[in-house]
């Protein structure tokens, strides 16, 4: 007896039976995932089969609970390739001048234009509220691609400018503190970026006039608490408008408390 439409199966190494489905639509071969059963693989299908057949739009996916075996991210995938003729094997949906990559049914991520190449080749996971992706064996944050490193603190270091964290577009964020130890502040009504460090407690290293300075300064007052014998992998900053003779420069003139000079253990 042959499989049921859109079935076929796999033998696993240890023997089992693994039910896979799939459906050719547009001339393209789409995997729906597998199943445990012949008849849940056959489902999937007919589910396929009813979102590039029907008028079942994005929105249904979202608030429907019609469907029962094939998968919200393999909606999606479908549905955009229906509605937007493009193939994705995330479950990106194309809008206009932007897109939401589904992470799933309450967290539409939107992104820019620009990250489409990015996203549809690269998956998007979770981990304890980090979001992130597999990048050369690494897991990379997603907001590293906006110089956000994975010490900044949302609203203290960047913000999203229209309030929804799930905005990754470049201009609803707005970075605030790029260095580590380094905020923004204002000090006699002038501002200025104060500088602090972790040791046993925070130290003010000192104000400073530029952003870029006042990470100098962190990154000197580190070097000065390690002399002191403070066994700590401090989180040097990398200071990209800065040649190496600038770097010197600024690392000889720029001054830190008196605190941190005479720091004793």
């Amino acid at each position: 007896m042959g499989r049921k439409p859109g079935v076929y199966t796999i033998t696993k190494k240890d023997g089992t039976i693994s039910y896979r489905s799939s459906i050719t639509y547009n001339n393209k071969h789409i995997s729906l995932g597998s199943y445990a059963s012949e008849d849940l693989a056959h489902l999937a299908y007919k589910e396929a089969s009813a979102i590039t057949e029907g008028n079942f739009t994005i929105e249904d996916a979202l608030y429907s609970r019609k469907f029962k075996a094939l998968p919200f991210e393999k909606q999606v995938v479908l549905l955009n390739f229906r509605d937007c003729r493009i193939y994705f094997k995330t479950p990106i949906y194309l809008r206009q001048n932007y897109f939401v990559y589904y992470l799933d049914k309450k967290t539409p991520l939107k992104f820019a234009i620009d990250d489409l190449f990015y996203y549809s080749t690269h998956k998007i996971m979770r981990r304890g509220g980090h979001l992130f992706v597999s990048d050369f064996g690494m897991q990379v944050n997603i907001l590293s691609r906006y110089g956000i490193h994975n010490f900044s603190v949302p609203e203290r270091d960047y913000i999203f400018i229209n309030g929804d964290s799930l905005d990754f577009r470049y201009e609803n964020i707005e970075v605030i503190n790029k260095y580590h130890g380094v905020m923004k502040s204002t000090h006699k009504g002038v501002p200025v970026y104060l500088v602090k460090i972790h040791v046993n407690g925070d130290f003010i290293v000192g104000r400073y006039p530029t952003e870029d300075l006042a990470a100098v300064a962190y990154n000197k007052a580190a070097d000065k608490l390690k002399e002191k014998g403070i066994e700590k992998e401090f989180l040097y900053n990398y200071i990209y408008s800065m040649d190496s003779k600038e770097y010197a420069q600024a690392y000889a003139s720029v001054k830190i408390s008196k605190k941190i000079r005479n720091y004793e253990l």
